[in-house]
């Protein structure tokens, strides 16, 4: 329910302006002169603002204004006395959606107002598209007969109802934004905006920027005022992703507004009041980061309030032919061939490969096989994916001749090989973070990846 603020200081008229509107859905707030209007407009969350220009105390100009500063993106409306053509043109020139002249019928207003709010849904939805469109998740569908898929989705379905914090846990791979979205667009919230945010893929000290927006000249480069992630979603769902990479400083931020609503842009002096329903999600123990001091024990707790554990692949074997084949069908209608299935030799090396990539290096082995097949079958050789034959040597097949310090080195290359290449697969080959999980310097993992030949995992 959008919320609207009357500023008219006559009572009758704003008590009849407020009827008409309370009766057409909308939530209504009055404020009986200048002062007031834009001390609601500072203190609480505001949809639209519908506002005389002639008030005590301020005039409408300065509710403009004041509006303007706060939120940029909010309408404003301005009512007129008859004749006043020239203040109302001189208001849209300062940024007043429209204008209405008095007397007026509330249907007329109502109709405007409809206007407006309409014109910034499609503001908003443009500014989430544009950040988001390149990162779309090529299947919105989640698949899987499992028992621990079942669960899983029972519990999305039962939480999706109101605005619980869901925390989803899980490796890298498991399709944990799906599921985001699926609380979303099973939530009263679906007709609203799903801002997804990957907070391990922006620098820290641009990630406040990205979530909570800033003022123009709030720092070098900020030449003007930009809308943070937050904001965009008001109303909607906010996904976090990746919420164990986040900055301590970030994280009492983000404990704030979990807390109280309201948020601060950077470089702002007064707050945003928002509505946002939060979904967090991680690869991380983040009890064992709280342990380090890494992590808010009490942001853990106020995203903790419903955890839910996505299975990995490996654990829900049975799901693969189901996903397989429609993964294929994609991929077949985007390339334009006509390929059916996968021959029984694939598809006995698809249920017996490990999958530490999880969904997502299914995904890309099926994409990679539907490219290469020429017929309506996909085989082995297709999937680009090592059989148990050519799995990395054991331990017990590293060269034993040669001196103590030879046989020492090879051993040492052989685990770090095995180390690095599963620690990257855990972060779906990001170098960076993989640096950090083995304590080592980023220039010291390229070098080894380099002199180890190895070959990027994901």
């Amino acid at each position: 329910m959008e919320t609207i603020l009357i500023v008219e200081d006559r009572e009758g008229l704003a008590k009849m302006l407020s009827q008409t509107l309370s009766d057409a859905g909308y939530e209504m707030i009055w404020a009986k002169d200048g002062r007031e209007g834009i001390a609601k407009v500072q203190e609480q969350k505001i949809d639209l603002v519908v506002t005389d220009m002639k008030l005590p105390h301020k005039s409408g100009f300065d509710v403009l204004e004041a509006t303007k500063a706060q939120n940029s993106a909010i309408p404003v409306i301005v009512m007129t006395a008859y004749g006043s053509i020239d203040i109302a043109v001189k208001a849209v020139k300062a940024g007043a959606y429209d204008f209405i002249s008095k007397p007026f019928e509330p249907d007329h207003l109502l109709l405007q107002i409809e206007k407006a709010l309409e014109k910034k849904r499609l503001v908003a939805e443009n500014l989430v598209l544009k950040e988001t469109f390149s990162n779309q998740l090529a299947f919105p569908k989640i698949i899987g007969k499992s028992l621990g898929m079942i669960e899983v989705m029972e519990q999305v379905r039962k939480v999706a109802q109101g605005k619980t914090t869901v925390l989803l846990v899980g490796e890298s791979g498991t399709g944990k934004e799906l599921f985001s979205r699926a609380v979303h667009m099973l939530s009263p919230r679906k007709d609203a905006s799903f801002v997804a945010m990957n907070c391990a893929a922006i620098p820290h000290d641009l990630l406040e920027s990205e979530l909570f927006g800033h003022e123009r000249g709030a720092f070098t480069g900020a030449i003007g005022r930009k809308i943070g992630k937050f904001e965009l979603a008001d109303k909607g769902t906010i996904f976090l992703d990746e919420i164990g990479d986040m900055d301590l400083r970030l994280q009492s931020k983000l404990l704030r507004i979990l807390e109280e609503d309201t948020l601060m842009r950077v470089g702002a002096a007064t707050k945003v009041k928002i509505d946002v329903r939060v979904v967090a999600a991680t690869n991380r123990d983040l009890q064992k980061l709280i342990q380090q001091k890494r992590f808010r024990e009490d942001l853990y707790y106020r995203l903790n309030v419903f955890p839910v554990n996505i299975p990995p692949l490996r654990e829900r074997m049975e799901d693969i032919p189901t996903m397989v084949q429609h993964f294929i069908a994609y991929y077949a209608l985007e390339i334009k061939k006509e390929i059916k299935s996968v021959s029984k030799p694939a598809m006995d090396l698809l249920l017996n490969h490990p999958w530490t990539g999880n969904v997502r290096e299914l995904q890309n082995a099926i994409e990679r096989a539907t490219i290469l097949c020429e017929g309506a079958e996909i085989q082995i050789e297709h999937l680009g994916l090592k059989t148990r034959a050519e799995s990395p040597p054991s331990i017990d097949e590293i060269p034993m001749d040669g001196s103590l310090q030879e046989v020492r080195d090879k051993a040492a290359r052989f685990v770090e090989t095995k180390m690095i290449l599963k620690v990257l697969k855990k972060t779906g080959g990001n170098k960076s973070r993989a640096a950090e999980i083995l304590q080592v310097s980023y220039k010291t993992l390229l070098t080894k990846i380099k002199d180890y030949a190895i070959e990027n995992p994901i």
